[in-house]
């Protein structure tokens, strides 16, 4: 034992060092979740989001024990067990000897579970929601112990009983109810059947979780445990210096600086370590935010493809070229857009223009080429209003963030600057309404657009 007490201090510091690691990643996911701005269904685009909300489904599941409608369920039944063992064992003195003792537990006799695409809806509208691959933390539905008298056993669980079996089971059932209070974090992409968003497993994300806790809930869930590894490493640290000495027999007391300084340095490499992870949080932040303004100026340039276009169908209406002089100014004043934060017309919709041309002339309207561009125009901006409110959420949270004390004095380190907001309210997005779709179908039809 003498012999591994010199080593004692090594062993404790890097297990100890461990711990500071998983307090790094336990404070990095912590910051993910109370860092990362809530979007409105309106609001999501392309990207990693966090959105609130209620379940909505229009042809929701039926869960197996409880029976209520639900997105999302999983069920099992457990059995319970019990025996006595008698083993041969041989004592210290070398004579074999015989013992009992009584085992128990539980086995699971059955168990299943089945999950539906469902939109989660808040105050300004609907997003689809598709659980496959998430982390789900649900609600406790059905909690039952019963024995075969009741007509549950039997009824919802399997007719064999396990060995050993004392004839009494456990019903339980977690779940999705429908209308229930969530908070989701995931990966935001584009639906392949209209202009909206939809939220799915994407394995880059560094977070796909469906909760029916809130957010300040999870948040201090982490918190509790980012603090739970801090304390552990440095009990570790300096409890292994403590450990050796006081089985080596120092006085402990005469040991007091080496304590505090072993403490100190402790406290030093978990500061730098909170540096380090404010700074790369920062630096991820500025990375999404100009993710988020590539996909506007995609959908910008797509339009600005089609406005020569437009100008060139809308001139050739040259009776009444005079009348619609302030729609072609329009369109051609967005050739001229620039950025936010740079000097020149600022970006605004034009589809009002091009739909009042439409109207005023009807022989435009029965143009194909015309009411493909028109169509194609419509459907552009309303994926530029959709990049633009993700774009000013995102962008938003990390102007906050560069002001916060004390991460503003990190920013400061780093030269980050705030990030100007996309100011057109002019685009649209289009309404998305809950659908009813079969469950067995891979995509819900919405009622309308």
């Amino acid at each position: 034992m003498h012999d591994f007490l010199p080593y004692l201090p090594m062993l404790g510091g890097a297990v100890g060092l461990v711990c500071l690691v998983g307090a790094f990643f336990a404070g990095r996911r912590r910051r993910l979740v109370e860092n990362l701005s809530t979007s409105k269904t309106t609001g999501v685009f392309i990207g990693l989001v966090e959105l609130k909300g209620t379940a909505e489904c229009a042809r929701p599941l039926t869960s197996y024990l409880a029976e209520q409608p639900c997105v999302w369920y999983q069920w099992s039944v457990d059995e319970h067990w019990s025996r006595t063992v008698t083993e041969t064992y041989t004592d210290h003195e070398g004579k074999t000897r015989t013992r009992t003792r009584h085992e128990s537990g539980w086995t699971t006799v059955a168990d299943g579970g089945e999950s539906t695409p469902f939109y989660l809806q808040d105050d300004c509208g609907v997003i689809l929601i598709r659980p496959e691959g998430a982390k789900i933390e649900p609600l406790a539905m059905f909690d039952r112990t019963c024995g075969p008298a009741d007509p549950l056993y039997y009824g919802k669980g399997p007719a064999h009983a396990v060995r050993d079996s004392d004839h009494r089971r456990r019903f339980a059932e977690y779940g999705i109810p429908e209308h229930a209070s969530l908070y989701v974090m995931g990966q935001a992409r584009e639906r392949q059947d209209i202009v909206a968003a939809e939220i799915a497993r994407d394995p880059d994300a560094p977070m796909f979780l469906i909760s029916t806790r809130s957010e300040e809930q999870i948040g201090s869930g982490m918190k509790w445990g980012e603090r739970a590894w801090v304390f552990s490493g440095w009990v570790l640290f300096v409890g292994s210096v403590v450990g050796r000495d006081a089985a080596a027999g120092i006085p402990l007391e005469t040991r007091l600086p080496l304590y505090a300084g072993a403490t100190a340095a402790y406290l030093a490499a978990a500061v730098l370590a909170w540096i380090w992870m404010v700074f790369n949080s920062l630096v991820d932040l500025r990375h999404r935010v100009r993710r988020a303004w590539s996909l506007v100026e995609i959908e910008l340039k797509r339009r600005h493809d089609l406005i020569p276009n437009l100008v060139q169908a809308v001139r050739g209406c040259r009776d009444h070229e005079r009348t619609v002089q302030s729609e072609l100014a329009a369109l051609r004043g967005q050739l001229r857009a620039t950025p936010p934060g740079v000097e020149g017309p600022d970006y605004h919709a034009v589809r009002d223009a091009v739909l009042a041309v439409a109207e005023r002339y009807p022989e435009l309207k029965a143009d194909a080429n015309f009411a493909a561009l028109q169509k194609s125009l419509i459907e552009t901006e309303e994926r530029i209003a959709l990049a633009r409110g993700y774009f000013n959420d995102i962008a938003t949270h990390y102007n906050t963030r560069l002001e916060q004390v004390p991460e503003r004095y990190v920013a400061w380190l780093g030269a980050m600057k705030p990030q100007p907001l996309m100011e057109a309210d002019a685009f649209e997005r289009a309404p998305v309404s809950i659908g009813a779709w079969s469950h067995g179908s891979s995509d819900p039809a919405p009622s309308g657009k």
